[in-house]
């Protein structure tokens, strides 16, 4: 996997603050982290389920 310096993370930044603006910004990336998070779990139960 390639790093990510800060040019990339910054236009990366840039591009998001585009997209969804700066006060939807916050709310986006809590609903990213909070999707994360569920995709994870779901994981961690097929895995169980599978080792059992």
């Amino acid at each position: 996997m390639p790093n990510i310096g800060f040019t990339e993370m910054a236009v990366i930044l840039g591009v998001a603050v585009l997209i969804f603006g700066s006060k939807r910004l916050p709310e986006a990336a809590r609903g990213i982290g909070r999707s994360l998070n569920a995709f994870k779990e779901g994981l961690k139960t097929v895995a169980d389920d599978k080792n059992s």
